[in-house]
């Protein structure tokens, strides 16, 4: 198997189970989002619907990364992109932040960067040196 195919795999993997454990099953995440008393039910809505969108985002990336050929892997790159992106996109809306005040005590950062917005960067590389590997594969040699 490819290194290109294997990155956008483990990616893959993150996008499907990442919001799920960290917003829902984790206890000390999912206190500051399903969980969160102060979060009104609309916007525990919306992080369920961001939920079930990452995990369907990530089982259609995995399906079309483990498909063979070139343009299937870099679909599946692009899909698994979308949610890291929109994580990122998300920052630019006014009023919006990585955290809500209450847990800034309990807010992991690396290098500076909250630890969501670390992982989203880390994540987007990964797919961005698979994108640049698999275009510059022969056509035919990435089948497997």
């Amino acid at each position: 198997m490819s290194l290109p195919r294997i990155l956008i795999i483990a990616v893959a993997a993150i996008t499907t189970v990442g919001a799920v454990l960290a917003d829902l099953v984790i206890p000390d995440l999912a206190a500051q989002h399903a969980y969160n008393p102060a979060w009104p039910p609309h916007a525990k809505f919306h992080d369920a619907q961001y939920m079930v969108m990452t995990v369907l985002l990530g089982l259609t990336g995995l399906a079309l990364a483990l498909r063979s050929g070139r343009n299937t892997l870099l679909h599946a790159a692009a899909i698994l992109a979308t949610p890291w992106l929109g994580m990122i996109g998300a920052l630019l809306f006014p009023g919006t932040a990585t955290y809500d005040p209450e847990f800034a005590d309990r807010t992991v950062f690396v290098l500076g960067l909250h630890g969501q917005v670390f992982m989203a960067i880390v994540l987007l590389l990964a797919l961005l040196v698979a994108t640049a590997a698999t275009l510059r594969m022969p056509v035919d040699s990435t089948t497997r």
